[in-house]
């Protein structure tokens, strides 16, 4: 595995304030060696011309003064010189170099054949003493080939260079510790709120707190909106909990009175011999105390199977037919009541899960006459891609205290639970509208409730 592989995950398993100072660290250190770099290389290609600049003239004046057979000029602070036969042979010299060789022997053939050689003597670093830099050139003088080598020394250049290297050093470790400081502050800073969300999620998760973050009001960053948008989830997570508490509660309810009912029943029938006439109307209350169960066990099927869209399925359907399939179970019940069923619907085609529309339909007018008064008129129209299905009655209409709540699960108008229906009607009907990306209203008309079904077609 390459050495990348292996210190990449290790970097990943890092805490993200570690992580990001180290990444500000190596980001900043590769900032100032550029940066460092730069004003080196500027420094010494400064010093470096003045240096050439200084051998140039101090060989020009000892070519002059070879051709002339003058004396040797003296040169800069520090300089040396040297003349040398074609053969290599020192004819005159410096005296701090009298017996010192300054051209290796193929710098003198390059020099003997035209060639102008230049070259350092010693190192910047590590420190070494005598450091030059020579030049030299092949000069003719009296019909003789002489070979003059001009020398500057190097200390001042070196170590003015020596100097910048080490402030360069100096000031780019102050700035790398500043930078990183700066960074794990800022890192922490910024983490800060996660870190107390994080702690107070922990919390939460106990049971020891009210479901709420402590999130400022006065900021508008991407920590604080992450704050507000946990605290909406939240705030979901807790009304949905409520709701699963009254669910729960409220089913055990619906339960426990058809099975208590039932058994009551069939004690009262066992405690004593009765008549057939007697045990058919037993049988009679227990059975319709069993169809209640399966009636509220279907609609607690359904509601739960609701509860994800996927288990839409749309396909064309003839409206006419949809709400007349919906209406027909109900015309005896009407007719037993007095009651008159009035259907207005255009012949269409809507594309809907017919399958969980006909019975939400159904439920709606199961409510109005079980509720309601006079005349139950089911409308159904289409406009813009848009169905809309309302139900009306000629009743009191809902309560004010009633429509807030009219779609929760087991709501009823009334306060007791004793009253025919399960409370579940609306709920699923409002269930199959939203499955359908859709809405459900409730609402009093005057001259009684309305509930209106509108849903994408």
């Amino acid at each position: 595995m390459s050495l990348h592989g292996r210190l990449l995950p290790r970097f990943r398993r890092l805490p993200v304030v570690t992580r990001l100072v180290l990444a500000v660290a190596l980001t900043m250190s590769l900032v100032l060696a550029g940066a460092a770099s730069f004003v080196y290389w500027r420094v010494r290609t400064a010093l470096d011309q003045q240096l050439n600049d200084d051998l140039t003239t101090y060989q020009r004046s000892l070519d002059h003064a070879v051709r002339r057979g003058a004396q040797l000029p003296p040169g800069p602070s520090g300089s040396l010189q040297q003349i040398l036969d074609a053969h290599g042979r020192v004819l005159d010299s410096s005296a701090a170099i009298r017996h010192q060789m300054l051209l290796t022997p193929a710098e003198l053939g390059s020099v003997a054949r035209g060639a102008t050689v230049r070259r350092d003597v010693g190192s910047l670093l590590p420190i070494t003493p005598g450091t030059l830099r020579l030049q030299a050139r092949l000069v003719t003088a009296d019909g003789s080939r002489r070979i003059v080598v001009a020398a500057v020394r190097r200390g001042h250049r070196d170590e003015a260079l020596r100097e910048l290297l080490a402030q360069l050093a100096f000031a780019s470790g102050l700035t790398l510790i500043a930078a990183s400081y700066v960074g794990y502050r800022t890192a922490r800073g910024a983490l800060r709120p996660v870190e107390r969300y994080r702690s107070g999620a922990a919390t939460l998760a106990d049971g020891t707190q009210t479901l709420r973050l402590d999130v400022p009001a006065d900021r508008d960053d991407e920590i604080t909106r992450l704050g507000h948008t946990l605290n909406h989830m939240l705030d979901r997570l807790q009304a949905s909990a409520e709701r699963e508490r009254r669910f729960v509660a409220d089913a055990s309810h619906e339960l426990r009175t058809p099975l208590t009912l039932m058994r009551a029943e069939l004690d009262v029938a066992l405690h004593r011999p009765r008549s057939a006439g007697e045990l058919t109307e037993t049988l009679r209350s227990v059975d319709a105390e069993v169809q209640r169960l399966i009636d509220l066990s279907n609609a607690l099927l359904g509601l739960e199977e609701l509860g994800s869209t996927g288990h839409i399925a749309r396909a064309p359907a003839s409206l006419a037919g949809l709400l007349d399939a919906a209406v027909t179970p109900h015309r005896r019940t009407a007719e037993r009541a007095g009651r008159e069923l009035d259907v207005a619907a255009a012949d269409v085609t809507v594309d809907i899960d017919a399958r969980w529309l006909r019975p939400a339909v159904s439920n709606l007018i199961d409510n109005a006459l079980r509720h309601g008064q006079g005349t139950v008129r089911v409308a159904a129209t289409v406009h813009a891609g848009l169905l809309s299905v309302c139900v009306t009655d000629e009743g009191p209409g809902f309560s004010p205290e009633f429509l807030p709540r009219a779609f929760d699960r087991f709501a009823r108008a009334e306060a007791s639970r004793t009253s025919d229906g399960s409370g579940l009607g609306l709920a699923f009907a409002h269930a199959v509208a939203t499955a359908h990306s859709g809405t459900a209203h409730a609402d009093n008309t005057g001259n009684g409730a309305a509930v209106t079904l509108r849903l994408p077609c």
